[in-house]
């Protein structure tokens, strides 16, 4: 599955591609609005039909609840998984997991709905951006914490940490003509008077906090605490002792 979904994948990243393509359209169209976010549904809206413009317009709609309904899975699963099963119900059954990853994807579902329809448009498009700056901090701690054991794992938490409040701080600050609070994700830098993204001014942090600290806390012979992978683990695939082949039923219906 994993292997099939890969070859696909740079098909969708030319497809990312030729969107990407839309806003140079919209630049060479000369279309004006005070949100750049808004650039490709006003170039539909200038360029086209009244009847292409709203099939463009439901494509997006659409093509939103692709990634969210992705999400909301994932999210179910990692509740159910790393907190219902762990610290709720540790004996709980296949079934009664898979309840509860439905429940959890439908709570999860219900619950951007409200988020959306509650709140401004724009304070909501921006929080999205919000969310590539966050997601951005969680690089050093996956490739550091898999592909290396040199990273102390306090150093790498530290790190998280302070890029993390590093981003949202920087964009709680961003005003903007229609809002005084998160309105865009481009900032000075900080020692260096350029604007630059404010997600990988914060990731640079990040990797700093996490070197020194590490750098620190072995010189300190701080306990790395317990690894419990093995080398042949990054290796392991499909027919290998030990793997399981078949998802588990919680996993395999949380999306049905």
């Amino acid at each position: 599955m994993i292997r099939r979904n890969t070859t696909i994948l740079p098909l969708y990243s030319l497809m990312l591609g030729l969107l990407a393509l839309l806003g140079f359209m919209a630049i060479a169209a000369g279309v004006k609005v005070t949100n750049g976010q808004l650039a490709i549904p006003q170039l539909f809206e200038d360029m086209f039909p009244d009847w292409f413009a709203g099939v463009a317009f439901a494509a997006i709609g659409i093509g939103a609840l692709v990634p969210a309904a992705i999400m909301s899975i994932a999210a179910a699963n990692l509740f159910t998984r790393n907190i219902y099963k762990d610290f709720i119900k540790p004996d709980a059954t296949a079934e009664q997991e898979t309840k509860v990853s439905k429940l959890v994807s439908l709570l999860v579902k219900v619950g951007a709905l409200v988020f959306v329809l509650t709140m401004d448009k724009t304070v909501a498009i921006n929080f999205q951006l919000l969310g590539g700056i966050w997601i951005l901090q969680t690089f050093p701690a996956l490739v550091g914490g898999l592909f290396t054991r040199w990273f102390h794992r306090w150093a790498l938490l530290a790190g998280w940490a302070a890029g993390m409040i590093y981003g949202t701080a920087a964009a709680y600050g961003i005003a903007s003509p229609t809002q005084e609070h998160f309105g865009g994700n481009a900032k000075e830098i900080p020692g260096i008077g350029e604007i630059g993204y404010i997600g990988l001014t914060a990731f640079v942090l990040n990797a700093v906090v996490t070197v020194v600290l590490t750098v620190v806390l072995r010189a300190a012979k701080a306990p790395d605490g317990v690894d419990e992978t093995r080398p042949e683990d990054y290796t392991a695939d499909a027919g290998d002792p030990g793997v399981q082949v078949e998802l588990p039923p919680a996993t395999a219906g949380a999306g049905h």
